[in-house]
């Protein structure tokens, strides 16, 4: 939040028990839309230096995509263990906002241009922040490509 308040960039913070993990839980709590909750992930680079990757809590993440974008050979998820010993940060609370001193590549899903606002995570869970899209991007300055991959599935009554 003191990193929004810094350069300007107004928000609003949404609460909810600290037992929701999952962004899509997120939204379900607040009330808004799962595809504007946004979640972070923790990707690694074959040297072993994270990155960032910012898509829909709906979505997962395409690690092609990602690699293309960043012009990484091969990238892997970290594991719920190795995110949180990298980042400090418990699993459903990690943020870019809380890591930027880290200096970590942000790759944004070029999804979030398709909304004013997004939620992301305020650093600790139970806590996130609707920021505007424009807003997020002048404190993050991360990269914009389409990285999320939304999984098609079928109706139930085969429809």
């Amino acid at each position: 939040m003191r990193v929004l308040e810094q350069h300007g960039v107004a928000y609003t913070t949404f609460t909810f028990s600290p037992e929701i993990h999952s962004a899509v839980g997120v939204a379900e709590a607040v009330g808004l839309p799962p595809e504007t909750v946004f979640k972070t992930l923790v990707v690694l680079r074959p040297d072993g230096r994270p990155l960032l990757a910012v898509i829909p809590g709906p979505a997962s993440l395409d690690l092609k995509a990602l690699a293309a974008a960043t012009g990484v050979k091969k990238l892997s998820m970290a594991s719920h263990a190795e995110a949180e010993r990298l980042t400090g940060l418990k699993v459903g609370g990690i943020s870019p906002l809380a890591l930027l001193h880290k200096h970590w590549p942000v790759v944004l899903d070029a999804s979030a241009e398709s909304h004013e606002a997004i939620l992301i995570s305020a650093g600790q869970r139970g806590v996130n922040l609707r920021v505007p899209v424009a807003g997020l991007k002048q404190v993050l300055a991360p990269q914009v490509a389409a990285v999320a991959q939304w999984d098609v599935q079928e109706p139930l009554d085969g429809r």
